[in-house]
């Protein structure tokens, strides 16, 4: 296979081993500098480090090919300052989207750009080793003949399931993967590093790496003023074959004790409604996707407006993102109808400050699956560690 696992000393610098917090902090300005650069002592005017730890930071990663000249920029006094970039495709990282009924993999450079992407049908349900198998046949026929220097693999997936042992609970409307070890079953098919996570969370640590202004869906169907600058507090709300929430707070991705945050689908607002895959009845996920399935969208968003209303009244967010092939299939319905539950309720409460803010997610149908990239790409740059 024409591909190279980074984590081999023989073939290059460890990357996954490059996880010192100041080098993680140049490397994330690196990154948010983009081509044009940054020079060393904007770098440690930005970090608190000395200029002599900087330079002996940045000499570390041009020697590893990580970072590279990108000119020289006037100073106010003495010599021009040399100004450094990233190097992008010095390392890259799969992101795995299993879904449902498909699966979606893509390639992203260290920046997170996709130069490379592939999605096939998938039952979810065919039992664990199909599955499997079916997820590392596309991954190699993805990086085959790529010739890239590879991270490893981000695999995300409805849960429940635990992130830290990369090991699946009772996915909903799919018991038979209760207990199963993903995480190494897969890394043993492909012989790279390989982390496990919900689609959610997944998605929801894409959209604060990377923000919410960018990818496809950005900027439509808002209601309400979204905050400036980095995303501090969001709820990345999911609707497609079901319906999770990835919470973002305090600039991490929450996850919790016990790495189970964010089963917002299931929580009942209707004691005597239908049965849920979970095994309650009148759970919001119930509750929306039969609302879909006749035909009724409005409805549905209404629904879904009560779920991210009692999320807001719960943690005080500041933004609720909408994602998932139901939501894109109808988002101006859906970003309307969630909108207007959440301004009913800040007029009951009296907010000044007005609702919260609706809008669809950035990332389009392949959201997830570039999320999915940075359970590897995040952690290089100090990010995603919550």
């Amino acid at each position: 296979m024409a591909y190279v696992n980074r984590t081999n000393t023989e073939s290059g610098v460890n990357l996954l081993a490059l996880r010192s917090h100041n080098a993680a902090l140049v490397l994330d300005l690196l990154r948010t500098a983009g081509e044009g650069g940054i020079s060393r002592l904007e770098l440690a005017e930005r970090t608190g480090l000395t200029p002599q730890a900087v330079s002996k930071i940045t000499a570390r990663l041009r020697a590893d090919g990580l970072a590279a000249e990108a000119g020289r920029r006037a100073s106010t006094g003495g010599k021009p300052r040399t100004v450094l970039r990233l190097v992008p495709e010095a390392g890259h990282a799969v992101g795995l989207h299993l879904d449902r009924d498909e699966v979606t993999v893509v390639l992203c450079d260290l920046t997170g750009a996709v130069v490379a992407e592939r999605r096939v049908p998938l039952d979810l349900g065919a039992g664990a080793e199909a599955v499997v198998e079916s997820a590392a046949r596309e991954v190699e026929a993805l990086l085959t003949g790529a010739g890239v220097s590879v991270l490893g693999v981000g695999v995300a997936l409805p849960g429940p399931l635990d992130h830290v042992r990369g090991v699946l609970h009772r996915v909903t409307g799919f018991p038979e993967w209760d207990g199963f070890p993903l995480r190494d079953a897969l890394a043993g098919r492909l012989g790279v590093p390989v982390v496990v996570d919900k689609d959610t969370n997944a998605a929801a640590l894409g959209i604060a790496v990377v923000g919410s202004g960018s990818g496809s869906g950005s900027g439509i169907g808002t209601t309400g003023d979204v905050p400036s600058g980095p995303l501090e507090s969001f709820a990345y709300l999911h609707l497609g074959t079901g319906l999770g929430a990835g919470l973002v707070i305090g600039g991490g991705v929450h996850r919790g004790a016990r790495t189970g945050a964010g089963e917002f689908g299931h929580q009942v607002i209707q004691l005597d409604g239908p049965p849920c895959g979970c095994g309650n009845r009148g759970c919001v996920e119930a509750l929306c996707l039969a609302a879909v399935d006749r035909g009724a969208v409005r409805e549905a968003a209404r629904v879904l407006g009560v779920g991210a209303a009692n999320l807001v009244g719960l943690l005080d967010i500041d933004l609720v993102l909408l994602g998932g092939r139901t939501v894109a299939a109808h988002q101006e319905a859906f970003v309307r109808g969630v909108g207007a539950v959440l301004e009913e309720r800040a007029r009951l409460e009296g907010v000044g400050d007005g609702a919260v803010p609706v809008r669809v997610a950035p990332g389009g149908a392949r959201g997830v699956a570039e999320g999915a990239a940075q359970l590897l790409l995040a952690p290089l740059f100090g990010r995603g560690e919550g």
